[in-house]
């Protein structure tokens, strides 16, 4: 009877994390309508981001409400080298929505030498950015993954540390406390 019962509660899991929907993370896809072309760049707006100096990753919320926050999904993947530089080999990644939800979906990048996450990179200032919103649904296999369409190209900024944005928030105190 106990073989049985955990048998059961394993089929609940598998069924519960297979309904959990998908989308493939990737910045070209020639074959969507209308194609994705997003080459991801550095902060002069002309050179595309090129191998493990940099990383990528998604970062997803529900899209119906506008009160949840964006949260990453799946790994930070580097940017390909070459004449494919600005892309990334694309990945299937499963959220914690299930299938047939509305997600808005932003692809955001950093410097790697900024840390192994996005808010790491923001913390130390090194240069970060972040697409446009993208709206999509996510699918359970074995539908096809929802591809990003609409994502569109975008460049790295520089981001200000903590440390330089509490410098100007105290300057900012005491030249008004001077007035």
């Amino acid at each position: 009877m106990k073989t049985l019962l955990v048998a059961a509660a394993l089929g609940f899991v598998a069924v519960g994390a297979m309904a959990q929907g998908q989308f493939t993370f990737g910045n070209k896809n020639l074959t969507t309508v209308p194609p994705i072309d997003a080459k991801v760049f550095y902060k002069d707006g002309v050179t595309a981001l090129a191998g493990t100096a940099y990383w990528t990753q998604a970062y997803v919320k529900l899209a119906s409400d506008p009160e949840s926050s964006y949260a990453p999904v799946g790994s930070a993947v580097n940017f390909r080298t070459g004449n494919n530089a600005g892309y990334i080999v694309p990945v299937v990644v499963t959220t914690g929505y299930p299938g047939g939800a509305n997600v808005t979906v932003e692809m955001r990048a950093w410097e790697a030498s900024g840390g192994a996450s996005y808010e790491a990179a923001i913390q130390s200032g090194a240069l970060v950015g972040k697409s446009l919103p993208v709206n999509l649904a996510v699918t359970v296999a074995p539908n096809a993954p929802s591809d990003m369409v609409g994502l569109q190209s975008f460049s790295l900024v520089p981001e200000p540390s903590t440390f330089a944005l509490g410098i100007l928030g105290a300057a900012a105190l005491l030249l008004r406390r001077r007035s």
